[in-house]
């Protein structure tokens, strides 16, 4: 018999996040062991994946090194799935820097371009009042038209991840019912027969 995707994906899943004993004796997460490995942290649940994914994604591509230790230490206080948010954060590598760099310039490009054409110029004027102009560029280590491009660029993939994950935990989940449901209707059916 063949094994599904989803049984598949989840053994691949399985083989390349770390494990919480992997955690337990890195040095660098030594020092936030007791918050990072709380066990509600690691379990698979309806709110916690969707969380880790969509906080993975935002980091993945907003910060540009190291973000797989920062979506650790931030799934503590956003209460998501530690080994979801890992995970996800690899959507961001090398191989897709290549589009998402000059995505992220032409985005950020054409809305500052957008918003200099008005007079009062809002987004610009409230990204410096509020420095948010120079956080960005801190964050992820490019110019205002990048980062902005960058923010824009995880907010919306962030904001998808959320939901396919979330659609995709409900159909995973009625899908496994369907499936206990005929197991046990044909036990019924071969007892009576």
């Amino acid at each position: 018999m063949a094994v599904p995707l989803s049984q598949r994906l989840l053994d691949w899943f399985k083989g390349h996040v770390p494990t919480r004993e992997s955690l337990e004796k890195n040095r660098w997460v030594r020092p936030f062991a007791h918050s990072v490995l709380r066990p509600d942290l690691w379990r698979f649940n309806r709110r916690s994946v969707p969380r880790g994914m969509a906080l993975g994604l935002f980091v993945g591509i907003l910060i540009p090194f190291a973000h797989s230790a920062v979506a650790a230490l931030t799934a503590v206080f956003v209460r998501a799935n530690v080994p979801m948010a890992i995970a996800s954060t690899w959507v961001s590598n090398p191989a897709t820097w290549i589009i998402i760099f000059p995505s992220a310039y032409k985005i950020g490009e054409a809305l500052l371009h957008a918003d200099a054409m008005t007079d009062i110029a809002p987004m610009a004027s409230a990204m410096h009042e509020t420095e948010m102009d120079r956080l960005l560029t801190q964050i992820t280590g490019k110019g205002l038209d990048t980062a902005l491009g960058l923010f824009v660029i995880a907010t919306v993939l962030a904001s998808i991840g959320y939901l396919v994950s979330s659609f995709g935990w409900r159909w995973w989940i009625m899908r496994k019912r369907r499936n206990r449901l005929a197991q046990s209707r044909e036990r019924a059916g071969t007892l009576a027969g």
